[in-house]
């Protein structure tokens, strides 16, 4: 049994096509799972999670983070007391989603199907870990710092202090939904490299076959 000219073209172009479709899928997930990596870090040392808006004298005014900056060369960044544990998840976040980015690296040693799974299963993990800070967060809104820089008034139930969240704290909810997203574009291009592998064991056992036949 022979297999028509046409129909083996038409296979090899399909096959070409769904690969080059993988790559340029695959290249943009790496430069956006790069681009937020970056993001992370500014996350994570920018004092803008909340602050004041609208204020008058003699109220405070400022903006509060997760770090307190210092002038020791060995505790330059030291968190807050109120929000070490969303300090801690923040950072385990930002080490899953850099580890992810080292991960590109094994595409020279390792299966794509395979790179592309460790990276989405890290990327979950960043993901989580940032949506556990950001719902922990508000819990910290009662601290003596947040005090000090809202009033005594502010509460995590209901925001009646002159302080609201900033920039930090809505990109890192927002890095929350890239994660999942990144996370959910590796495991389809994981799939998608298994089908290509599985398509092309089957045309090598097909070639096989028809050699052995002859």
């Amino acid at each position: 049994m022979s297999v028509s000219p046409g129909l083996a073209d038409l296979s090899r172009l399909y096959q070409t096509e769904f690969v080059r479709s993988a790559r340029a899928v695959g290249v943009l997930w790496a430069v956006c799972t790069l681009c937020f990596a970056i993001i992370q870090v500014v996350i994570l040392v920018q004092p803008s999670w909340i602050g004041t808006s609208d204020v008058q004298p003699p109220l405070p005014s400022g903006t509060l983070g997760l770090f307190e900056v210092r002038n020791s060369a060995h505790d330059l960044l030291t968190p807050l007391p109120s929000f070490q544990s969303v300090a801690v998840l923040v950072g385990v976040s930002l080490w899953a989603v850099w580890t992810s980015v080292l991960c590109l690296c094994l595409f020279r040693f390792c299966s794509a199907a395979t790179v592309y799974k460790i990276c989405a299963w890290l990327q979950l993990t960043a993901g989580f870990c940032l949506a556990l800070a950001c719902l922990l967060f508000p819990d910290s809104w009662e601290s003596p710092e947040m005090k000090t820089l809202c009033g005594d008034s502010v509460r995590k139930e209901h925001h009646q202090s002159h302080c609201s969240v900033h920039w930090a704290y809505i990109l890192a909810i927002l890095g929350v939904l890239d994660y999942a997203i990144l996370a959910t574009l590796a495991f389809v291009l994981a799939n998608r490299q298994d089908a290509l592998l599985f398509r092309q064991l089957k045309a090598n056992n097909h070639a096989e076959q028809m050699e052995n036949g002859l």
